[in-house]
């Protein structure tokens, strides 16, 4: 089971000339270049109505760039059938959106299922990511959503993004909803999982401590318009603008001992 659990590896993003203008005229991403390195761990700070989570959702087609493109391991995504590409990458949220009338196990094998998975491929695959994410599958493959906490179920919600082995998770506020205790604790299980997994993940955030205790690499985003990706050190020590001076706040030295984490992690790539 830890063989099944630890397949996924990452593969590599690229956004190029990335614009999204909805109907009325008004733009929430403007000519966005972007390079996400297979196996990263890429954060998009930003405030809220920054754009990071339209940028975010081109990954995966929720939202269809007007101009530009993305490209997953050299493929253009436009060429891809969207429902099929979606099941192809992991997309965990804040709001989770367990089904309250399946069981742990069951919504853990939602992604599986349809793609006709056997049963006992299937079986394996929800306790192997159960143990992942801390959730001893005995105790929790039966259970129902309205049973959990708020932090076991956003766990159940990771593991269902993670279940059909995807090379790409994305992850829009998916901790947003929870205390910071129960919060910290979440970051800490995904660094967890990412150094084991190595899947590539783009994590969406506002809080600028989550993105420093996460990210191998920080995207500062702003009015639609990427103004900074770099290291978190690099981000606190040489922040590129005023926006980016502003986002991280009079605290930027003090910040800087979130950079020195425990976990030891890859080199950026």
């Amino acid at each position: 089971m830890a063989s099944d659990a630890s397949a996924g590896r990452g593969a590599a993003i690229e956004l190029r000339g990335v614009g999204v203008a909805f109907p009325g005229g008004a733009v929430a991403v403007r000519d966005a270049d972007l390079t996400i390195a297979a196996g990263e761990l890429a954060v998009l700070l930003g405030p809220s109505g920054s754009g990071k989570s339209t940028l975010l959702r081109t990954i995966n087609r929720l939202i269809e760039p007007t101009s530009g493109y993305v490209a997953i391991d050299g493929v253009d995504a436009r060429t891809l059938e969207p429902v099929a590409l979606r099941r192809t990458i992991g997309y965990a949220i804040q709001a989770v959106g367990l089904f309250p009338h399946l069981t742990v196990a069951a919504n853990v094998a939602v992604v599986p299922r349809l793609l006709g998975w056997d049963a006992a491929r299937i079986a394996e695959r929800v306790d192997a990511l159960l143990a992942l994410v801390r959730l001893e599958p005995v105790r929790y493959r039966d259970r129902y959503p309205r049973q959990l906490s708020g932090g076991e179920q956003q766990r159940v919600g990771v593991a269902r993004a993670l279940a059909a082995e995807p090379r790409v998770l994305l992850m829009d506020e998916p901790f947003g909803a929870v205390d910071a205790i129960v919060r910290a604790s979440l970051q800490d299980e995904l660094r967890r999982i990412h150094a084991e997994m190595q899947t590539t993940i783009v994590f969406v955030t506002h809080d600028v401590d989550e993105a420093l205790r996460l990210a191998q690499r920080i995207v500062v985003v702003a009015e639609g318009t990427i103004v900074q990706a770099d290291t978190p050190d690099a981000v606190l020590t040489a922040p590129a603008n005023a926006t980016v001076r502003e986002l991280i706040g009079i605290d930027a030295l003090s910040r800087r001992f979130a950079v020195e984490r425990p976990l030891v992690e890859r080199p950026l790539p």
